[in-house]
């Protein structure tokens, strides 16, 4: 069975780099118009959307503070008047940085929080109403492992994607009598940029290897076909689920 997304729209957040590249890309490879934001990287995000274009599905970039509610809600605007509907979210934009907890300061847990969290409620916030006059719609949170057992010298972080499962489930209840689907894909180690450095490292990256029972790191386009599924009919029953993908290294419900 062919995962058949014409004439659906899809916005996700972080979409010029990493898992979010990867998942844009498959989502109009599925055949899925596509809306995306990026932060700075012009040059990233302007080779993404050529590829979009190249598969034949139209394409709009927007470069947007997802923390920034006037930007979120410009930026919803202007999809709206350029597609006329929202069927697909994927909350994927986030920053993974290093903080000891004792030497942390407030602004390090703002950025954090700001992004990963409060980014993904308000483009949800915005986009419910859209979804909820559609009576349909799929959303997808990128969340983290880091959620799910926690993650030293990152506690920001690990609270933050906590904070996204723990949303998931809430608005996932909240919003299936809607037809309103959320769901959530925690992946593990994943090879993009924001993780070169510590798995190019000799013996970071040769212990996190040993704890994966598949011996090696995702990829960004292994964790693109877990969303693919959840924006799918194929996951209509699901509904606030965690898929964890991380090669068998946390195997958590």
């Amino acid at each position: 069975m062919k995962i058949d997304l014409t004439q659906k729209v899809a916005l996700v957040t972080g979409g010029s780099r990493g898992i979010g590249a990867a998942i844009v890309k498959i989502l109009a490879e599925a055949g899925a118009d596509i809306a995306f934001t990026y932060i700075a990287d012009k040059t990233s995000a302007a080779h993404v959307e050529s590829v979009v274009k190249k598969s034949g599905r139209r394409c709009m970039v927007l470069q947007t503070s997802v923390s920034n509610q006037k930007q979120v809600h410009s930026a919803v605007r202007k999809i709206m008047r350029r597609f006329g509907r929202i069927d697909i979210l994927v909350n994927n934009a986030g920053i993974w940085k290093y903080g000891a907890i004792g030497r942390m300061t407030e602004d390090q847990w703002d950025e954090t929080i700001d992004i990963n969290l409060k980014g993904m409620f308000l483009f949800t916030n915005e986009v419910v109403p859209i979804m909820k006059k559609q009576e349909s719609g799929k959303m997808i949170n990128i969340a983290s492992t880091a959620g799910q057992r926690g993650e030293a010298f990152h506690s920001h972080y690990a609270a933050s994607k906590g904070g996204m499962i723990a949303f998931t489930k809430s608005i996932g209840a909240e919003l299936a009598p809607h037809h309103i689907i959320v769901n959530c894909v925690a992946p593990g180690w994943v090879a993009t940029d924001m993780s070169e450095r510590e798995l190019r490292d000799p013996g970071i990256g040769e212990e996190i290897r040993r704890i994966i029972p598949r011996g090696r790191v995702a990829t960004p386009e292994e964790i693109a076909g877990s969303v693919l599924f959840l924006a799918s009919e194929l996951s209509n029953h699901l509904v606030g689920s965690i898929v964890s993908v991380n090669g068998g290294a946390v195997m958590s419900n």
